[in-house]
């Protein structure tokens, strides 16, 4: 019996991811002819992927009968960010950094060639920039991924949301680099004396959670020397 797959991967398991990531972060639910617009599939096709996705718990039926994403992807979620970095480790220094400067702190982890949010605390600021755990960006556009590449203090300013700046240093455990800690918000905000602020708790934050993390001190001399250093 021959497997409905394109190039090594299954036709209509794609053809159900595509329905589920035509929704974003500001859609509560969508309409049969939203995912329509949104997949290029048949509503025919739609109907009966998403009645199996609604047998699994990935997508819901609302009153209306338009679609919203269901359970199962938040179950997962909270596993995925149990087994890939224990929040308990992570989430106390970030938020003593958020307190510290009064902006928003992430945790960014590396999946290929993306850069993924894996916790995030906001900023007590009304005005800030709007980022969630999940969402993702590639490696080298922003500082939280950069970070990561370079094994160094990078920053950036604008790259993916106008007049919006972020600063991160990267994090290690005792395999290497884990990912990198940021801060991020209005340009405005970032100026030379608050930036040397967030600088001096990034790289404590970054210390801490790495040592938490199981990271030698001795292999964080270098890379978070660099950092104190770089302007």
């Amino acid at each position: 019996m021959r497997g409905d797959k394109t190039g090594g991967t299954v036709a209509a398991v794609e053809r159900a991811l595509e329905v589920l990531q035509a929704f974003r972060a500001q859609d509560a639910s969508l309409t049969l002819a939203d995912l329509e617009e949104r997949t290029g599939l048949y509503k025919s096709t739609i109907l009966r992927l998403a009645a199996t996705l609604e047998n699994f718990g990935y997508l819901a039926r609302a009153a209306d009968g338009s679609y919203r994403i269901g359970h199962t992807p938040l179950r997962l979620a909270a596993f995925y960010q149990r087994t890939t970095q224990p929040s308990e480790r992570i989430l106390p220094f970030m938020d003593r950094l958020v307190k510290e400067t009064g902006e928003s702190a992430s945790f960014t982890i590396r999946q290929a060639d993306m850069a993924v949010c894996l916790y995030r605390i906001d900023s007590p600021h009304i005005v800030r920039d709007h980022v969630r755990p999940g969402d993702a960006h590639p490696i080298g556009v922003r500082a939280s991924g950069k970070a990561i590449v370079s094994k160094e203090l990078a920053f950036s300013r604008g790259e993916l949301t106008q007049d919006y700046a972020c600063m991160a240093v990267p994090v290690f455990d005792r395999k290497g680099v884990a990912g990198s800690v940021s801060l991020s918000g209005p340009t405005n905000r970032f100026g030379s004396r608050a930036v040397s602020t967030m600088k001096t708790a990034l790289v404590r934050a970054a210390s801490d959670i790495s040592i938490a993390l199981g990271a030698d001190a001795s292999t964080l001399e270098v890379p978070l020397r660099r950092a104190k250093k770089a302007g």
